[in-house]
């Protein structure tokens, strides 16, 4: 029995392509060393004083950053194609994050978090788009899981050896290594993964007509924007939660580095035989994201229920349940669903969707405690995901309409 299931779990790593395995080893490189993003909020006030309402400005900031920096990523992309791109994204975010940790004035610093995410969050849509020249078209969301575990088992080392650091030495010292680790990502991107090992990504055509525009895709502006909703609430995650675990429940940074690993270490220990049986059960991806959607938003509906410290974990495990069940699903339908016109322009909006609830999601969350408390903030993250999950419903809807009447439009054909 336990064999049986080694085997499937080895069985579903099988298959995918050499540079995907090494844009993996890139990334997890470069996201162990991502230690700031989940300290942000407790280095602007613990460090520096800063009250909440200035705090969610400066993810305010994040995100205006992050979603201008999607969309040249984007438009960069199908200029000079996804390689450049990545590289001068790892190089200039490596140089820009050490220059952060020396702005301490207000505006200094919002505009040092804007330039740094403008540059840093143009390699996501190069990604992408590198995902689907690397890989096999039937594997696009098995390599995208390969990438997300990447991440996320970097981002289990990372805040644990960020709270050890700032426990031991500054804050300060964060930004060191995630511009030192940048910079090593951007290194052996050179070094092991060459541009040529790709297809070039070209405008396709769909049935011998012009490809579609992704602003005239129903269905697609619809994906997206379950996207933004589902982000807001899990961007939570990264902004208001910490403030949550040490001033209700006094943590120390250490243990709140160890919880926000936990999310990094379920991910890469069963997303990918999750991805797997779920792919081979054939269940519609927006099916999938109905599903997680809910559990996303029960995630933090549960503080609500008890003041004892294991609810975080519970918390944390329905949280890291709906990640693994919305985000590897999201992805690969954005893939499959660029076919329909540009990839730049497809594979920028779905990071923009992300980047756009960096606008105002952790803002929101922020006023919305300073206001009404935690308590209030946590009910309307589930109203969010409520209307994340109407969304998810008309998806289906028109996913199957969509179907259907591409089934009809080839039964003439056959009949003929």
């Amino acid at each position: 029995m336990i064999r049986r299931q080694l085997n499937a779990y080895i069985q579903s790593y099988q298959g995918l392509s050499r540079e995907i395995w090494l844009l993996a080893l890139i990334t997890l490189i470069n996201r162990a060393g991502t230690m700031v993003v989940p300290f942000l909020s407790l280095y602007l006030t613990a460090s520096l004083g800063y009250s909440l309402s200035q705090v969610g400005w400066v993810m305010t900031a994040f995100g205006v950053g992050s979603i201008l920096g999607a969309w040249l990523g984007g438009k960069l992309t199908d200029l000079f194609g996804y390689y450049k791109v990545m590289l001068a994204s790892l190089i200039g975010a490596g140089v820009v994050f050490i220059v952060v940790q020396y702005l301490n004035d207000f505006w200094y610093l919002a505009g040092g978090v804007f330039v740094l995410m403008l540059v840093a969050d143009m390699f996501r849509p190069a990604m992408y788009v590198s995902i689907r020249a690397y890989s096999k078209p039937e594997n696009n969301t098995r390599s995208v899981t390969l990438i997300r575990l990447a991440i996320n088992l970097g981002f289990s080392f990372g805040p644990a050896m960020g709270g050890l650091i700032i426990a031991t030495m500054t804050y300060g010292s964060l930004f060191w290594i995630d511009g030192v680790t940048c910079l090593v990502a951007s290194i052996l991107l050179y070094l092991l993964l060459n541009e040529k090992d790709g297809m070039p990504i070209t405008d396709e055509k769909t049935n011998g007509q012009k490809s579609q525009s992704a602003y005239s895709d129903i269905p697609y502006l619809v994906f997206l924007a379950i996207v933004f909703l589902t982000a807001i609430v899990f961007l939570q995650m990264f902004a208001t939660v910490p403030v949550y675990y040490k001033t209700v429940h006094l943590l120390t940074e250490g243990q709140i580095g160890l919880l926000l690993g936990m999310n990094g270490m379920l991910i890469f220990l069963f997303e990918m035989p999750l991805i797997n049986w779920l792919e081979n059960s054939r269940v519609s991806k927006a099916t999938v994201l109905l599903i997680g959607t809910l559990i996303l938003g029960l995630g933090f509906l549960v503080f609500n229920l008890s003041e004892w410290v294991g609810i975080l974990v519970i918390s944390m495990f329905f949280i890291t349940l709906g990640e693994m069940l919305i985000f590897p699903f999201a992805n690969s339908f954005a893939m499959e669903r660029s076919k329909k016109g540009k990839a730049g322009e497809y594979m920028a909006l779905f990071p923009i969707a992300f980047s756009a609830a960096h606008i105002i999601g952790p803002n929101i969350g922020m006023q919305l405690i300073e206001n009404y408390g935690y308590g209030f903030t946590w009910s309307m993250t589930f109203v969010a995901t409520a209307v994340g999950l109407g969304l998810c419903l008309y998806l289906k809807y028109r996913l199957n309409a969509e179907s259907y009447g591409n089934t009809n439009q080839k039964i003439p054909s056959t009949v003929s």
